[in-house]
């Protein structure tokens, strides 16, 4: 897809979706690194982001276009059009927009280091990401000796 046919899509749906014309440029950004796209509050202009498109499909790709034009229409009928605002919410359900995109990054969150100890006196498994001294740490509960267990 190419800036023209993006423009005539995002045209398209807005009269479509919102029965109200997009008058303003949507172009590709590939800068955009963890957003689907933006909207400009100064030249109520759109940017997306074309590895959506690439990644996830045109689906994901139209969902973006309608979060957007959320944002578009509502700044310019004077209305709430941050994410907090109930209109926003009301409008995006209602054309049925996507409220987060999916996440681009292959490598998503790092699986927490979780360190294991067990309670001798009450047996009781107790998780920590640190490291505790068994020397001078005991159980909450019962005040026993903590072990250190592999995982």
């Amino acid at each position: 897809m190419n800036q023209d046919e993006l423009q005539v899509l995002v045209e398209k749906i807005s009269r479509d979706c919102f029965g109200l014309p997009f008058q303003h440029q949507a172009v590709f950004n590939n800068r955009l690194r963890t957003t689907g796209g933006r909207y400009h509050l100064n030249s109520h202009n759109l940017d997306f982001n074309p590895k959506i498109l690439e990644t996830f499909g045109t689906g994901e790709f139209l969902g973006v276009i309608k979060h957007e034009l959320c944002h578009y229409h509502l700044h310019l009928l004077g209305k709430g059009f941050q994410h907090k605002d109930k209109e926003f919410k009301w409008l995006l359900a209602e054309v049925g927009g996507s409220r987060f995109v999916k996440s681009l990054n292959e490598k998503a969150k790092p699986v927490k280091k979780r360190i294991l100890y067990q309670c001798q006196g009450c047996s009781q498994f107790i998780y920590r990401q640190r490291k505790v001294n068994t020397q001078k740490y005991v159980c909450g509960q019962c005040k026993g000796k903590l072990t250190h267990i592999e995982i």
